[in-house]
């Protein structure tokens, strides 16, 4: 195999297997499903498209410019896992919270809107701190001084590799109610509750990592 080609593939299997875990669309499927409960089947796959849609670009952004925005507005990581890890967990607080108004047909039907897709289902929900700084890293280590075609090839290897996470994100939520309904409903909820519990304490752990790194910076 020739080098180059194995570079590619060599990206673009960093780029999806170093996203996978920290996105987990498989484990962010029952959130997405606990909290479109209220939605019509349409409406939550319209918003399952768009989250698709937003996360890509979302990942794209951080990829490409993360590190330079950052730099320009003189923002750490420790901060942006602190801040991130604190929205993680007011959100997971909120669905631990919600008891049976999500499962509960008779509820307020909230319209659902494009920001309604933005936060929290693409941000924190699915594309979170976590994986910001993952692909802010994976895009900081490009090469500066490569010939331009080669950098174009990475540059297209690495967006393959999101393309391939995003179509990821859509099949696990888009099947999000087939997979998570076959428990059953009181299966779903207990899913879900265990779901919110896990992210609650993703985002701790997000908020005492970024803490732990300014502490280290503050000594």
């Amino acid at each position: 195999m020739p080098p180059i080609v194995e570079n590619l593939i060599n990206v673009f299997l960093l780029v999806y297997a170093g996203l996978f875990p920290i996105v987990n669309p498989i484990g962010g499927a029952p959130i997405f499903l606990g909290l479109t409960r209220h939605c019509s089947e349409q409406e939550r796959n319209g918003l399952a498209l768009r989250v698709t849609i937003n996360s890509f670009f979302l990942l794209l952004g951080s990829l490409l410019a993360g590190s330079y925005v950052l730099d320009f507005f003189g923002i750490t990581l420790p901060i942006v896992r602190v801040t991130g890890g604190l929205i993680v967990t007011v959100a997971a607080w909120n669905l631990l919270q919600a008891g049976d108004q999500i499962d509960d047909p008779a509820s307020d039907h909230k319209p659902v809107t494009p920001t309604d897709s933005f936060y929290p289902l693409t941000m924190p929900i699915t594309v979170g701190p976590g994986s910001i700084a993952v692909a802010i890293t994976i895009g900081s280590q490009r090469p500066r001084e490569a010939h331009l075609t080669y950098v174009a090839l990475l540059g297209g290897a690495s967006i393959l590799g999101l393309i391939a996470m995003a179509a990821t994100i859509y099949l696990c939520y888009r099947f999000a109610e087939g997979t998570v309904g076959s428990l059953g409903e009181q299966g779903t909820n207990v899913v879900v509750r265990l779901s919110a519990f896990i992210l609650m304490c993703i985002g701790i752990g997000i908020i005492w990592s970024g803490y732990s790194s300014l502490m280290h910076i503050a000594t």
